[in-house]
């Protein structure tokens, strides 16, 4: 899955709504319960990855409609985070993220009855609404129960919980399709989701929050401005480029890979060193952008490396071939995208830095979206290898506006934060 990051401020207060004389549980036994959380509910929802293309080519779809399919998912998501962000400041994070797995946990399950795939395009219209008010919700609802000290190392476990079941999820997806069958998949996924609906409504407490007024007032503003920062148009260009190649990958590989022989447990292990090579490369990374004189560099030969994954996808002819290029897809986008997020952070002021990663969110999904909605029609034309290649080239492009839009950058001086 694609990094993100928000700095807007809230005035936190807890409540129980249990009765007076129950404690809230700790800090610590919070934020593993989020963990748990986060680990349930995106194993469960990314577990279906490399199975629905594949599901979807069983009942008749072709790569236009499997595109469709995932196309659909990928514009609720870009289309619904801000506002149903906004709404969880009103109704609560408790509310907004029961409802996001309660409808995750539907679609699952509704997967597992459809019968056409134009009812899988409608089923992933509602996967993207309960990903769009389940991910950016548990995410705030993390910095509610923690404490200003501990923000860094609360993120740093939950987000380690929440890759982790990202980089599994396909693994454990192909392995149960291959043993069992795709309804199976969808069946497991399902419960493993609502379970974490459960744990959300019995053991996470009631959070509300007041967003800041003088925030409000200055939104609009700080987003007109911000169309005119070349730095931050160039770091969100660079990422729905690489988004468009990930979702090229997410969509269309299974399909180019079950053309070359590989079976779908080989199909999720390629997904599977992929995402762990990406979250295991994370970590060093950062610590790199922040010794470097200039992170655009990173970015760079991060998006490079992307490249010739791309192209290595197109040339790769059996598993051990997939499995080297998928190291290296990981890898780059490791680089990449993490010195990406800190570049965004040092491009603005501190009052407009949740804006701008709100920009950075809506790229990653909107990247996806596009590759999903346009390479369908393009592939039938000219085949997987050569939408493999087009997508390093179209990638290669962005690299260049990057370069000129980052040259003489200097970072936002006094207020950077960087993650």
């Amino acid at each position: 899955m694609l990094p993100t990051g928000t700095s807007t401020t809230y005035i936190p207060t807890m409540t129980n709504v249990a009765s007076k004389k129950s404690a809230i549980p700790s800090y610590t036994t919070l934020l593993l319960i989020c963990c748990g959380v986060a680990f349930g509910g995106y194993l469960g929802s990314h577990m279906r990855l490399p199975v629905v293309p594949l599901y979807a080519r069983s009942l008749g779809a072709d790569a236009v409609l499997v595109g469709i399919i995932n196309s659909a998912f990928f514009l609720m998501a870009a289309l619904l985070s801000f506002p149903l962000g906004m709404m969880s400041d009103r109704l609560g994070r408790k509310r907004l993220a029961c409802f996001g797995a309660l409808i995750l946990s539907a679609t699952s399950f509704l997967l597992y009855f459809s019968k056409t795939p134009w009812q899988m395009v409608w089923i992933y219209l509602f996967f993207g609404i309960g990903l769009a008010a389940f991910g950016p919700t548990m995410m705030s609802l993390v910095a509610d129960i923690s404490p200003a000290t501990h923000l860094g190392r609360s993120y740093g476990w939950y987000t380690t919980a929440l890759y982790t079941s990202i980089r599994l999820g396909p693994a454990l997806g192909g392995f149960v399709a291959e043993e069992l069958g795709f309804l199976q998949v969808f069946l497991i996924s399902g419960i493993l989701i609502f379970i974490t609906f459960w744990l959300i409504l019995f053991y996470l407490p009631r959070a509300r929050h007041m967003l800041d007024t003088g925030a409000k007032k200055n939104q609009a503003a700080a987003a007109a401005n911000l169309l005119h920062n070349r730095p931050l148009v160039g770091c969100w260009l660079v990422t729905l480029g690489g988004c468009f190649g990930l979702g090229m990958f997410i969509t269309f590989f299974p399909l180019h890979a079950q053309n070359l022989g590989l079976n779908v447990a080989e199909i999720g292990l390629v997904f599977a060193v992929q995402g762990v090579s990406n979250a295991l490369c994370r970590i060093p990374f950062g610590y790199l952008s922040d010794r470097v004189a200039r992170r655009g560099s990173l970015v760079i030969l991060g998006l490079l490396g992307f490249s010739a994954a791309m192209v290595g996808f197109a040339v790769s002819k059996n598993v051990v071939h997939f499995i080297v290029t998928a190291t290296l897809f990981g890898i780059s986008m490791g680089l990449a995208f993490t010195s990406v997020g800190a570049l965004i952070a040092e491009a603005v002021d501190q009052e407009s830095r949740g804006l701008a990663m709100g920009g950075y969110n809506t790229c990653i999904y909107f990247g996806m979206m596009l590759s999903s909605a346009l390479m369908g029609s393009i592939i039938q034309r000219i085949g997987f290898e050569n939408g493999f290649h087009l997508t390093a080239v179209i990638n290669l492009l962005l690299v260049g506006f990057f370069y000129l839009f980052m040259k003489n950058f200097e970072p936002y001086k006094g207020k950077a934060i960087t993650q």
